[in-house]
């Protein structure tokens, strides 16, 4: 049973990670070198994938943003470009037109590179064709800048505030209520097992009466 306990924690903390890490914003510091607009067909994974731009019809095949970037370090990534609306992850997106404008607006070449901060959440896998959705671009003084993630933190610290709280109000229903009717239940219990004992007693001493009387 210990085995068993860790390992459904383990799993239950694992997709909170996975939900967390692919629903929080994220910054990458990029050189953005190309921007388009390509047909998608929407297929098995679609979860990866916003509904349609506010105001239009859902479909399964649609036109969709696609920023193109290279890290300093020479590795690619592509981004999506797509409003979230009212959906989730909330990010109330609704001006990817605007963004996807910035974005052409900070491409740059190799000899005289922009670097900008991509803000974005999801992920980007080749195999299963996942791309992270950008959500805000923004031109930084170099390669080298750091961006402190204080959307994350606030979060957190919210979350782990919650969970205090509650792990109180827990501790505190457990000594007030909780312990007390576990303790009359073992009081209760320890009463009816002497009173057992105590009949079985009185019993087994009427036997031993018996045995104790000579035939006739």
């Amino acid at each position: 049973m210990r085995y068993l306990k860790w390992a459904f924690w383990t799993v239950i903390g694992l997709c909170l990670f996975a939900f967390f890490h692919y629903t929080l914003p994220q910054h990458d510091i990029v050189r953005i070198v190309g921007t388009e607009n390509r047909r998608v067909d929407v297929g098995d994974n679609s979860i990866f994938w916003s509904r349609a731009e506010v105001g239009m019809a859902n479909s399964t095949s649609r036109d969709v943003f696609f920023i193109n970037a290279v890290y300093p370090n020479g590795k690619t990534m592509e981004y999506r470009n797509e409003d979230t609306g009212w959906g989730w992850p909330p990010y109330f997106k609704v001006d990817s037109y605007g963004l996807q404008t910035q974005a052409k607006e900070l491409g740059s070449s190799p000899d005289k590179p922009i670097w900008v901060s991509v803000t974005h959440y999801g992920w980007r896998n080749k195999l299963f064709t996942i791309f992270p959705n950008a959500v805000a671009v923004k031109q930084v003084e170099g390669p080298d800048v750091t961006i402190i993630p204080w959307v994350n933190i606030v979060i957190f610290t919210f979350l782990a505030f919650v969970i205090f709280m509650i792990r109180r109000m827990w501790l505190q229903f457990r000594e007030r209520t909780v312990d007390p009717a576990l303790s009359a239940i073992d009081s209760r219990a320890d009463a009816a097992a002497d009173e057992v004992r105590g009949v079985w007693g009185r019993f087994m001493a009427w036997i031993g009466t018996w045995r104790g009387t000579p035939r006739r």
